[in-house]
C-alpha cells in the first residue's frame, strides 16, 4: 500500500476508485466499503484510493474534542487499511485553512483534479467540505458534470445493528468487549511498551505488564478485569488485564493498564507487546485488604481461564 501525505504527491494511477473518511476503527462497516471497492478495482484492471484526514477535523476545529477518542492509533488504522486491500491512502494535512474548502472545490479541485476517478464510493450517512455540507445529493448532481460514476454503500448491519464508530466507542466505554468486537470484525486491541510499575503485583503472586500508551485522545475502555490474548514475539499468549485506579492500593489519578500472562516468565520491561480483548469479567472494586484483592484476583485467573 503506497502511502501519500498530500495530493499533489500522488501518481495517477488508472481507474481509480475513491472513498473518503476518517475509517476510525475500519469496522465492519468501512470493510463493506472496501471489498466492494477492492472487488470492482480488481474487475477494471484499476486501483483504489482511500482519502482519510489527520489530525481528526474535531480535533482541529475544537468541536467537543475534549471528549474525542479514537478506537485505532494512526499507524493502526493504516495497517488495518492496507490488510483490507486499500493499494493507496491519502493522508490529508486537515488545517483550519483547509477546512474552509466548499464541498464542491474539495471534489474539483483535490480529488479530480488529482486522481481522476471514474468511480467516488461513499457511506450512506458521509459528509465532507466545508461545515460538511458535502453529501451523496451533492455528489449525485456533480457525478454528470464532471463524467465519474457514484455509489452509496448503505449502512452495515451485525444482529440489527447498522455499524459505526460512534457504536463501538459506546460499548467500549460501557464495558461490553463482546458487542464492540462482533461490530469491528475483530479483537478491539493496545499496543504499546512495557513499563516499570509499583511491583504490587508481583507482591500479590501475579506479576504484571504495566502498558504505556499515547493516552491523549485514545479511548481507554471503562475501569475493570478482562480476559485478554498478549501477541509477543510472534506467539499467543493468554492473559488478564485490569484497567483502572487501583483503589485498594493507592487510588491514582490516572488510568493503569497491567497484564499478567499465563505461562509466562520472561522479562518484558521497554518491550513492545499487543493486548487483545475478548470479554470483561469484573468492574473495578476497593478491597478492605491486599489478601482479599489477592483472593478475588484467584478467583479472576479461573473465570478467565474457563472463557479462553
Amino acid at each position: 500500500m503506497k502511502i501519500y501525505n498530500t495530493f499533489s504527491e500522488f501518481v495517477k494511477v488508472p481507474n481509480a476508485i475513491v472513498t473518503i473518511g476518517t475509517f476510525d476503527g475500519v469496522h465492519l462497516g468501512h470493510k463493506a466499503i472496501l471489498k466492494d471497492m477492492v472487488k470492482t478495482a480488481k474487475d477494471i484492471g484499476g486501483e483504489t484510493v482511500v482519502i482519510t484526514f489527520y489530525p481528526h477535523p474535531r480535533q482541529v476545529l475544537n468541536i467537543n474534542a475534549a471528549n474525542l477518542r479514537f478506537i485505532t492509533t494512526q499507524e493502526e488504522k493504516l495497517k488495518r487499511l492496507e490488510m483490507s486491500g486499500v493499494d493507496n491512502v491519502i493522508v490529508v494535512n486537515f488545517t483550519k485553512e483547509f477546512s474552509r474548502v466548499s464541498s464542491e472545490d474539495f471534489i474539483s479541485e483535490y480529488i479530480l483534479k488529482h486522481i481522476n476517478p471514474v468511480k467516488l464510493v461513499i457511506g450512506y450517512d458521509h459528509h465532507f467540505g466545508n461545515n460538511r455540507m458535502g453529501d451523496f445529493n451533492l455528489l449525485n448532481e456533480m457525478q454528470n458534470k464532471y463524467n465519474f460514476e457514484l455509489q452509496r454503500i448503505e449502512a452495515h448491519d451485525v444482529e440489527n445493528i447498522a455499524v459505526s464508530s460512534t457504536k463501538i466507542r459506546h460499548s467500549l466505554q460501557q464495558g461490553d468487549v463482546e458487542r464492540a468486537n462482533a461490530l469491528l470484525g475483530y479483537q478491539f486491541s493496545y499496543v504499546g511498551k512495557v513499563v516499570s510499575g509499583n511491583k504490587i503485583g508481583r507482591e500479590l503472586g501475579y506479576r504484571t505488564a504495566n502498558i504505556e500508551l499515547e493516552k491523549e485522545f485514545r479511548l481507554i475502555e471503562t475501569a475493570g478485569v478482562y480476559a485478554t490474548y498478549v501477541d509477543y514475539d510472534g506467539k499467543e499468549y493468554k492473559s488478564m488485564t485490569y484497567i483502572g485506579k487501583k483503589p485498594t492500593v493507592n487510588n491514582e489519578e490516572i488510568e493503569n493498564i497491567e497484564v499478567h500472562l499465563f505461562d509466562f516468565d520472561s522479562d518484558l520491561y521497554d518491550k513492545v507487546i499487543k493486548v487483545r480483548f475478548v470479554k470483561r469479567v469484573r468492574g473495578e472494586h476497593k478491597f478492605e485488604s491486599l489478601d482479599a484483592l489477592k483472593k478475588q484476583i484467584e478467583i479472576d485467573e479461573k473465570n478467565i481461564k474457563e472463557i479462553l
